[in-house]
């Protein structure tokens, strides 16, 4: 019999965690997780999953405007944020009990407060007092929402911890940052009829994303409305009669009924005892790991967004499933972390597998670039000027396709399925070579014939 209570003990219950005790306990484990919050961690309760169902209520005001191009006459549309909020809240409650029916399924014990690490074998549990020995320890803590600490003022801003418990819809809101969950909110909150400016300290938002994709998201996102504010941050926010009142670095203010920080995450690995273990963490406070997720401490592992490698929901459910099925199962394997697809829910939306134009010149040095620009079928009738955008970026040695950047409508669901082609290895004549399918949008990527020149480049 073990000298442990437990095979693997996780801390943190959201998607890499329960992965990770769920294949781990039908290998066999005695399997027991922590976690403070609610179960399902920052995707389910408070990220991705609450987000999308945000993007889908504010993309229908698009689709009301657009009905009267295709013959419909509608009413005056009106929009309710409390039945919304109401709905997802709803959802995401299913979404929880879901996962904790997952958790007693694989009679994983679960134990509802804070965790701290004693010893490599040794966990405490905050509220009880209780410790518990297991001969594995798993660390999936996920991150938080950063804040400018000194910014005078700060404590009238909200982060997206926040923002999915507004009692109302603000009228005015402005958004600090350039990233995913900048950009998402500001067309979510835009689409739900708000005001919204995006102020970023960079030159261009979406940093590490291909140029064409952030250049004509700017554009359309400009075009909707969106003001958005380059090379400036706050440098104090006030409480007004009138709702908040934010100082920016040029010396400009904006009027705001709510200030949104989404100006990145940053690792929760403090507090857990780690350090005193010998468990190293880098500069940004993220638990280091090897290829394996094990840790300086031999029985100590750590998936997800706490170690700071690829922070996405699928990577930290696959690392999860990695580290149980090579610490208890005897199949080791590790995470590849090339070729994996992303999406960016904004409207329009961006999905993107690959390197982008400019990594791929790095890497490869001659590439060859195709790219398309069109406007969709239904924005014709709906009268609409907004343009979708293909690109494919092409190793000329090889004929190899090596990333693939889509802008526009349903680009995360044909990124997706592209995505396979990439990882398999597929050549442009492969994709010249596959049978369009008539009329989408999608038949764009394997009709992409002229290769696009740059400024000063010559045809070969």
């Amino acid at each position: 019999m073990s000298d442990f209570e437990y095979d693997l003990f996780v801390i943190g219950a959201g998607s890499g965690g329960v992965r990770a005790a769920r294949i781990a306990s039908s290998h066999g484990a005695r399997v027991a997780i922590a976690e403070e919050d609610r179960i399902g961690g920052t995707c389910v309760i408070r990220g991705c999953v609450p987000k999308k169902l945000l993007v889908y209520a504010s993309r229908f005001s698009d689709e009301f405007r657009d009905a009267e191009g295709f013959g419909w006459t509608l009413p005056e549309p009106k929009f309710d944020w409390a039945s919304l909020i109401a709905a997802k809240d709803s959802e995401i409650s299913r979404l929880e009990t879901a996962y904790r029916s997952t958790l007693d399924k694989y009679k994983v014990s679960i134990f509802p407060e804070r965790a701290m690490c004693l010893s490599p074998n040794e966990v405490r549990l905050a509220a009880s007092g209780r410790t518990i020995s297991a001969k594995t320890i798993l660390i999936a803590t996920g991150g938080h929402p950063n804040v400018d600490r000194k910014l005078p003022g700060i404590e009238h801003a909200i982060t997206s911890n926040e923002v999915f418990h507004l009692s109302e819809l603000p009228r005015r809101i402005v958004i600090a940052g350039g990233g995913y969950i900048a950009t998402e909110f500001a067309s979510v909150f835009h689409g739900l009829g708000s005001e919204v400016t995006l102020i970023y300290r960079g030159e261009k938002i979406l940093r590490g994303f291909d140029d064409d994709l952030r250049d004509g998201l700017i554009a359309t996102m400009r075009g909707r409305g969106i003001r958005i504010i380059n090379g400036q941050v706050f440098t104090k926010i006030e409480k007004t009669p009138s709702g908040l009142l934010g100082t920016i670095s040029g010396g400009d203010t904006l009027e705001a009924d709510q200030i949104l920080f989404a100006i990145g995450r940053s690792p929760n690995a403090r507090g857990l005892g780690l350090e005193a273990l010998g468990v190293g963490m880098d500069a940004t406070g993220a638990i280091v790991v090897d290829n394996a997720s094990q840790t300086a401490v031999p029985s100590i592992y750590a998936v997800g967004d706490v170690t700071n490698r690829v922070n996405l929901t699928p990577v930290a459910i696959r690392e999860g499933q990695a580290f149980a099925d090579t610490v208890f199962g005897n199949k080791p394997w590790q995470v590849d972390y090339t070729t994996i697809p992303t999406a960016v829910f904004t409207t329009p939306e961006i999905g993107t597998v690959g390197f982008t134009e400019h990594e791929a010149r790095a890497q490869y040095g001659n590439v060859d670039i195709y790219k398309g620009s069109f406007r969709p079928m239904k924005a014709i009738l709906a009268g609409r000027d907004e343009r979708m955008l293909m690109k494919l970026v092409v190793e000329a040695a090889t004929d190899r396709v090596v990333g693939v950047h889509v802008l526009g409508p349903d680009a995360a669901e044909i990124v997706q399925t592209a995505a396979i082609a990439v990882r398999m290895g597929a050549k442009k004549a492969d994709f010249d070579q596959t049978m369009a399918l008539h009329p989408s949008a999608a038949e764009e990527l394997v009709t992409l014939r002229e290769k696009w020149l740059a400024p000063g480049e010559a045809a070969a």
